[in-house]
């Protein structure tokens, strides 16, 4: 299986770290030719306005697109931004592949960055493992509304921070900055699936 790490922005290499740990070697995609032989791309955290730039200037946003429609794709806190269909505080475009509305930055500035202990829900238990799981926010975007065509598989307090939406997941959080494999996991079945 050969699974890509956008690599233009961000702490790509830990995600590249958290698929190492289960097995799979990333592939650091830069150019939109790489994704053709993938089975899943993960879109990491990093400064979501300065990635879109990227990803306009080296037509990648379209094969993204293009490609999330065949794929699975995981979004983290830039990546989830991203993937949302509707981005707030500015309003920014975005890929439009989840129904939920995201708003930037909204746990505060850098200062305010955390790591939180959550207990996952029997749903993601069954499916990943049971037992609490460490996330870490980093000026993290918080999920304001998640429509029907989405799920809701964890929360922070009353904030999902983790939303699946058919083949696709998106994350609030950093799951790459713990020893913690459930979430590349859950991803990793998907982009193993027909």
């Amino acid at each position: 299986m050969m699974v890509g790490v956008l690599a233009v922005q961000g702490d790509f290499e830990a995600h590249g770290r958290a698929l190492a740990r289960l097995g799979v070697e990333p592939v650091y995609v830069r150019t939109a030719g790489q994704l053709d032989r993938l089975h899943g791309l993960v879109i990491p955290g990093g400064e979501s306005t300065t990635m879109l730039k990227f990803l306009e200037g080296e037509g990648l946003f379209d094969a993204i697109a293009a490609f999330a429609a065949r794929r699975p794709l995981l979004g983290t806190c830039a990546g989830a931004i991203l993937m949302a269909n509707e981005v707030s505080r500015p309003a920014q475009r975005s890929l439009g592949l989840m129904d939920m509305a995201v708003e930037r930055n909204a746990y505060g500035r850098q200062v305010d960055s955390h790591i939180s202990t959550v207990e996952p829900p029997a749903e993601f238990a069954s499916r990943a493992g049971a037992g609490p799981l460490e996330a870490v926010f980093i000026r993290a975007p918080i999920i304001r509304r998640v429509g029907p065509a989405a799920t809701v598989l964890l929360r922070h307090g009353e904030d999902p921070i983790l939303v699946e939406q058919g083949r696709h997941l998106a994350a609030t959080f950093h799951p790459e900055l713990t020893t913690d494999t459930r979430v590349h996991g859950l991803f990793l079945r998907k982009a193993a699936g027909p």
